[in-house]
This record gives C-alpha cells, sequence and structure tokens, in this order.
C-alpha cells in the first residue's frame, strides 16, 4: 500500500479494499482503520467552549480486520443501528458481545466471509451509519 488516507466514499472503499487485500497477502494480525473526530470545533464556536472541562470527549471511532473478523466498539444507540446494518449483509453474523461493567458500551465482533470490495462497503457504512460521520469523512487505515 502507498496511499493511507482518503476522504470520499469512492476513495475511501478502495483504501478499505486495499487494506484487506494487503492484510491478507501479509498474513498480518489485525488492520486498523480510524475515522476523524466529530468533536473538531464547529464553526462560530469559541475555543473556551471546546476547552470546557465539561465537554464530553468521544474517542475517534475505529474499526478492526482479523482475518474474517470486524471488531469495534459501540454505544447502546450505535449497537442498534449496527444491528440494523448486518442485516444487509445476510453473510455477516455478530459473534460476540462483551460489556464490561467499567465501560460505556460494548465490543462486537461480527464474522464478515466476503470479498475484499465487499468488506470495504460493510467498513465506510459502519463510518458513515453507525458512527455518523458525513459523506466526507477522513479516514485512515493506521496498521496492516
Amino acid at each position: 500500500m502507498t496511499r493511507f488516507d482518503a476522504d470520499t466514499p469512492t476513495d475511501r472503499r478502495k483504501l478499505f479494499a486495499d487494506a484487506v487485500t494487503a492484510h491478507r497477502t501479509r498474513g498480518s494480525a489485525f488492520l486498523t482503520i480510524e475515522a476523524e473526530s466529530a468533536d473538531e470545533l464547529s464553526f462560530g464556536e469559541s475555543e473556551e467552549a471546546a476547552d470546557d472541562d465539561e465537554a464530553e470527549e468521544k474517542p475517534d471511532p475505529w474499526l478492526q480486520f482479523a482475518e474474517k473478523t470486524f471488531n469495534l466498539d459501540v454505544t447502546d444507540e450505535e449497537h442498534d443501528r449496527l444491528n440494523a446494518l448486518v442485516d444487509d449483509y445476510p453473510e455477516f453474523r455478530v459473534d460476540a458481545l462483551d460489556s464490561p461493567d467499567a465501560a460505556e458500551g460494548t465490543n462486537v465482533r461480527i464474522t464478515a466471509r466476503s470479498d475484499a470490495n465487499r468488506l470495504s462497503d460493510f467498513a465506510d457504512r459502519v463510518f458513515t451509519e453507525i458512527y455518523e460521520r458525513d459523506e466526507s469523512y477522513r479516514a485512515w487505515v493506521v496498521q496492516v
């Protein structure tokens, strides 16, 4: 792979498919994709408001893929959307849910037996539909 980020749907899906192919070719342990933060300053918002101690800071969303399994963390609301998304992929199934008492969400593992293009389509939809990033969000393949 020679590029590691993209910010249009077509470029992201090509990037994700290339990352899946590289992961499979290299036999790496997993690949990780991260999306830009939605918590960046909005137009007209003051830096003082962004630095407010009471402001809730969410981690940047991420998605891992290893062999034939996606791994991601979701809130309860995101989990409901994820279940609806998985329904669109009959060859995928939710295999494991882990909700530790100390965590505010659920770690989900999804078995996904498919080609790189179908996997990349799912990955992009996770960021737009589950994590609610807009169509021009930037994603990075941070580990292959």
